[in-house]
């Protein structure tokens, strides 16, 4: 079993016992677990209901997260730590004070947007990039005051750019790669990347396969030769990992997250209408026990031990440490 600190930057499971055990067997810290896609406020309590159950039923082996500090008591007691993030801003509605009531439930990270446009900012896929909007600012300023991370993983360039500009705290991008590896809409540029490492941010890495070379047919090692040209360009301390899995999830979940309830007309986001489905698994990373086949990776592309542990789960720590606390 893997005894290294490591922290997954986002997944949307079905989840499961089994899949909580697969995540023990892996030797995972903590996950950041998607809460919401394109639920509203009343809908997203119902959310937090749920895995007020799944806490309760799996008691010994998953536990909330709330503050940084819960993910080693986590470790302490044998159990994966589950922290929450939404993937767009519709848990808050048009209402700002949302964003502290999210908060204090335990919602520790929120995306401005979703691939669309929000009321908050521009998504990766409009053609018009009209980055923060005025709500949008005051949102980045309550998100600040109360200790919610911003995430701009489906969000434009200009609008993330935005975010950095107007946050006084760190901007994560919780689940992509950089453009220059794969030119997926959702993988993020050099300009970008740079930005988000200046302003003390991370990088999760994703090994959805719509996000990589090659596809399912990406190799390990062409992943860590990414990780490696990342790690020049941004820093060490500045990257880590996002997997995006989404393991065990039927074809109904995968239409909402690409349509919601915004289009009668079926969006296949990175897929198309002749590759509509989940995309093949890769070979070395299908679920949770496959951790240690990214850190024997790392450690073969010449990482030292400490920078492994950065990337694996030191670098988030150090995110959820820094961008959590709500401001005296």
């Amino acid at each position: 079993m893997n005894s290294m600190l490591t922290i997954d930057g986002l997944q949307y499971s079905n989840w499961s016992r089994e899949i909580f055990e697969q995540m023990r067997a892996g030797g995972v810290s903590a996950v950041h677990a998607t809460l919401v896609y394109h639920e509203n406020t009343r809908e997203t309590l119902s959310r937090f209901g749920d895995w007020n159950r799944r806490f309760e039923q799996h008691s010994d082996l998953i536990m909330p997260v709330y503050e940084a500090e819960d993910i080693e008591i986590a470790r302490e007691s044998g159990r994966v730590g589950i922290f929450f993030g939404a993937q767009n801003c519709s848990p808050i509605e048009d209402d700002i004070d949302m964003i502290e009531v999210m908060r204090r439930l335990g919602l520790m990270i929120m995306q401005l947007t979703y691939n669309n446009q929000s009321l908050l900012a521009a998504g990766c896929y409009e053609a018009e990039d009209s980055g923060v909007s005025r709500f949008g600012r005051q949102a980045i300023a309550e998100m600040n005051r109360v200790g919610m991370i911003i995430d701009m993983s489906h969000s434009s360039e200009r609008s993330t750019l935005d975010a950095i500009e107007l946050s006084t705290r760190p901007v994560i991008i919780s689940h992509a790669n950089p453009a220059s590896f794969h030119p997926a809409k959702r993988n993020k540029s050099d300009t970008v990347l740079k930005a988000i490492s200046e302003s003390g941010g991370l990088l999760g890495f994703s090994v959805y396969p719509f996000h990589l070379k090659d596809g399912p047919d990406c190799t390990l090692e062409s992943f860590c030769n990414m990780v490696a040209d990342t790690a020049d360009l941004m820093g060490i301390d500045h990257i880590g990992i996002g997997t995006d899995l989404c393991q065990g999830q039927p074809q109904s979940v995968l239409d909402w997250m690409r349509n919601g309830r915004w289009s009668k007309e079926m969006d296949f986001g990175e897929g198309n209408k002749n590759n509509a489905g989940w995309p093949r698994p890769l070979s070395w990373f299908k679920d949770n026990r496959d951790f240690p086949a990214i850190i024997e990776g790392l450690r073969n592309k010449g990482f030292s031990e400490p920078e492994v542990e950065k990337i694996m789960g030191r670098n988030w720590l150090n995110q959820l440490e820094k961008g959590t606390r709500a401001q005296q």
